[in-house]
């Protein structure tokens, strides 16, 4: 069809379609819930649209009739897809931990704030388990969910870290009142801050429907005006006590930043993050050497050298910033692992090539744990070869074979031989490390 005389009816639905197209990246990047007001409004224009398209009057024509049908189910495409990311699974699941964290900081956050006792042990511990299970929620790559993990991750180890804080805090304030008139100001300020402390946490998880954080980040900024308007001129002990205040108000402002960064920042694509990349860059000169190893006809030649750079790439590891991230942290914990089981596997056939060569008697116990740890110097080979789910066939024949040495190494009698119960003990837990090995590779975990 000529573009110069198009259709009116084509032309509104090119239209139409322009404004769908507008909002496709809120609906794909969308990482809240059904009762969110952006959810509303998404799902409000597109259901519009719908409407507006099924207006066009086709006039009984094909090609109007293919152009509305196709723009019909563009826009119903993205309505599906909005209200899959808000009902996905692991997005319900987000939000029941999430909710956890509300529990938590209710029953032990709001008390304390509010004149209770000390923050226990017992919150130290809740909040840092929900912290790790968060960082385990799969997102299978998908933009939604790990926007949602990222922000909600944010808030929970922001109030961990404003906690830690304030418990580490045990300065030798508030100043006596004695030493200068401002110091009674300084102390209700502090005071205040305190009182602000908690508000932010309850905010940050949403259990305060009562302030906003615009509200109180008008209440800190007019807090640090007061102080600044003190004459604390010629008194270094009081002008640092307002200092370590002001710095106090500064760093809660820096949390009340977070709701406002939520729907801009792509920190939640850790794809690019500088650690990341460092450690991937690790992980794949990893399996360079292990492909070498498993491949090359005489590995004894490649142990020393192999292990050397293996134990090279542990200190890379150690350097990586972790950037307050969980998630950084778990990736560069399983780097390790990944790393530090090669080393394993490559100790173990050199320990059997030397064996090989010692023609002394043994215990018929010790012979038999060292026959065992040669079946699981085999599978080891196998599983760091493994790339796969627990649903693979190969993945539960592997798990039967490390169970089953398990089973073999439990009926080795070692008749009070010390040398055999320690080899015994110690070819269980290298049995374990190598099935625990095996799990972490097939959980399908992603940063």
């Amino acid at each position: 069809m000529d573009m110069g005389n198009q259709h009116p009816s084509i032309s509104r639905l090119q239209e139409i379609q322009k404004e769908v197209k507008s909002i496709e990246q809120q609906v794909i990047g969308f990482s809240g819930l059904s009762d969110d007001k952006n959810y509303k409004k998404l799902e409000r224009i597109l259901t519009k649209q719908l409407f507006e398209i099924d207006s066009v009057d086709t006039e009984g024509k094909g090609d109007i009739q293919q152009a509305r049908k196709r723009a019909a189910q563009e826009t119903e495409r993205l309505l599906k897809e909005l209200e899959q990311n808000a009902n996905h699974p692991h997005r319900i699941e987000i939000q029941n931990i999430f909710k956890e964290a509300q529990s938590l900081v209710e029953e032990k956050i709001v008390p304390f704030y509010n004149g209770g006792n000390r923050v226990t042990d017992e919150f130290e511990e809740g909040i840092q388990d929900i912290i790790l299970r968060l960082t385990h929620v799969k997102t299978g790559g998908k933009i939604s969910l790990r926007k949602a993990r990222y922000h909600t991750l944010t808030k929970v180890c922001a109030v961990q870290e404003i906690i830690e804080d304030c418990m580490k805090k045990q300065p030798s304030l508030p100043l006596s009142e004695d030493a200068h008139p401002s110091v009674a100001k300084i102390n209700s300020v502090m005071c205040e801050v305190n009182k602000a402390r908690g508000t932010l946490i309850a905010l940050l998880v949403g259990v305060n429907n009562n302030e906003t954080c615009r509200h109180l980040s008008c209440v800190l900024s007019g807090l640090i005006a007061d102080l600044d308007a003190l004459d604390v001129c010629g008194h270094t002990e009081i002008r640092n006590y307002r200092r370590e205040v002001v710095e106090d108000i500064n760093q809660l402002l820096k949390y009340l930043d977070l709701e406002e960064e939520a729907g801009t920042t792509h920190a939640f694509d850790l794809r690019q993050n500088h650690s990341i990349l460092k450690i991937e860059k690790v992980l794949k000169r990893m399996r360079e050497i292990k492909n070498e190893l498993l491949q090359a006809q005489n590995p004894s030649e490649l142990y020393l050298s192999s292990k050397t750079e293996l134990q090279g790439l542990i200190g890379e590891l150690d350097e990586v910033t972790l950037e307050k991230n969980p998630c950084i942290r778990e990736a560069r914990r399983r780097a390790v692992i990944e790393v530090q089981t090669l080393i394993t596997y490559i100790d173990l056939k050199e320990a059997l090539e030397k064996r090989k060569l010692l023609v002394c008697e043994e215990h018929p116990s010790h012979k038999a744990v060292w026959h065992i740890l040669g079946n699981l110097s085999e599978i080891q080979g196998e599983v760091l070869s493994f790339d796969g789910n627990r649903t693979d066939k190969n993945y539960i024949r592997l798990e039967e074979l490390l169970t089953k040495q398990l089973l073999a190494l439990d009926a080795v009698d070692p008749q009070g031989e010390e040398k055999c119960k320690a080899a015994r003990k110690q070819a269980v837990k290298l049995a374990q490390n190598i099935l625990s090995y095996l799990d972490l590779k097939s959980d399908e975990w992603e940063y």
